[in-house]
């Protein structure tokens, strides 16, 4: 019995360290990997396949943004104004998730991989050009931002950072960098509360879910190393169709 569990320990902390690596490569996609991977590999259904993600997603967030503090300054008013809506709409949406019916939220989220992947490629193939951030809206509305993010972070266990960060670029005129920094400022209690609500109904598998999280923390640093070496237009191309296509294949096999 002991050495089955060690033997499954092992297998899941390097599946935890290929999918931190593949994360770390691709800047996002870590956790967008690890559900379908958890549900075909184990036959969890969506609401376990995400709240046991999350157990892998929390420490990596953490890491970020503990990483990003360190280098950068970080607008703590505009990041409390996003992150305390985000933590309330977080933690009803992922209640609301635990409760709806499995297969309905594994469409939804199949839906959501490809919405996500079409607009990255839209922002790849469309031309670039050097322009001044243009501010839309005034800051006292940047709390939707935080809304919108928390209620898809919930919702999907994902996705928080990747909605919040286009939206600032978008609609307030922040730099790349500092949208990153407040998308993680942002998402960093609504992960917690995220993890907290799926465990609290039931659905995360910590035996599965620790050896990812160990694993994945070990290894997503390669992952970024790589990435570095690689031409980052080409991986941005490569992840966009992988997860249309992992997409496609959930509609189909859902």
């Amino acid at each position: 019995m002991m050495q089955s569990l060690f033997f499954a320990s092992c297998v899941n902390f390097l599946l935890g360290g290929v999918l931190g690596a593949l994360g770390g490569l691709f800047g996002i996609g870590g956790g967008l990997i690890a559900i379908p991977v958890l549900g075909f590999l184990y036959g969890m259904d969506q609401q376990l396949a995400q709240g046991t993600a999350l157990v892998m997603i929390v420490p990596n967030v953490l890491i970020g943004f503990w990483r990003y503090k360190q280098r950068n300054k970080i607008e703590l008013r505009s990041a409390m104004l996003m992150a305390v809506p985000a933590v309330f709409a977080t933690y009803f949406a992922a209640r609301f998730a635990t409760a709806i019916d499995a297969r309905s939220l594994h469409f939804s989220f199949a839906v959501f991989m490809a919405v996500l992947a079409l607009y990255y490629l839209w922002t790849l193939m469309r031309r670039q050009k050097e322009v001044t951030p243009r501010v839309l809206l005034p800051q006292r509305y940047i709390f939707f931002v935080g809304i919108f993010a928390g209620a898809t972070a919930g919702f999907f266990s994902v996705g928080g950072a990747i909605v919040a960060v286009p939206g600032l670029v978008a609609f307030f005129g922040a730099t790349q960098t500092a949208a990153q920094g407040l998308g993680l400022a942002m998402v960093t209690p609504g992960t917690l509360v995220a993890l907290w609500a799926y465990a609290s109904a039931g659905h995360v598998d910590w035996t599965v879910g620790i050896p990812l999280a160990l694993g994945g923390v070990l290894s997503i640093s390669w992952g970024v190393a790589l990435a570095h070496h690689l031409p980052e237009r080409r991986l941005r191309m490569l992840f966009c169709g992988a997860l249309i296509a992992i997409a496609l294949w959930m509609m189909i096999h859902g």
